[in-house]
C-alpha cells in the first residue's frame, strides 16, 4: 500500500518510527515532512499528506502532531479525506 506521512516538529519522532515499521512491513511510504525537530507551521507538511490521498497519489496518509486538533482541520477540508485523532498510543 503506498502511504502518505506527514507531520510537524512535536510528531516528528512518532513520525520516523511509524515511517521505519511501515517500510518494515512492504509498505511504500511518501514521507512528507518535517525532517527534524526544528520548530515547524504544521499546515505545510500536514496539508500535502490530504491532497496525496485526495489526488489518489497514496492510499492512505497518517498525520501526526502536538495536539492533533489543528492537523484535523486542516486534513478534513469538504471532500478531500476523512481524518480519525487519536490522543493516545494503547
Amino acid at each position: 500500500m503506498k502511504i502518505a506521512i506527514g507531520s510537524d516538529h512535536a510528531g516528528f519522532q512518532y513520525k520516523e518510527a511509524i515511517r521505519e515499521f511501515l517500510k518494515k512491513l512492504g509498505h511504500e511510504v511518501r514521507d512528507l515532512g518535517t525532517f527534524s525537530e526544528a520548530p515547524v507551521d504544521y499546515p505545510l507538511f500536514i496539508r500535502p499528506v490530504a491532497e496525496a490521498v485526495a489526488r489518489g497519489d497514496c492510499e492512505r496518509g497518517i498525520v501526526l502532531g502536538g495536539s492533533g486538533n489543528g492537523e484535523a482541520i486542516v486534513a478534513n477540508p469538504p471532500n478531500w479525506s476523512r481524518m480519525l485523532e487519536l490522543t493516545e498510543i494503547v
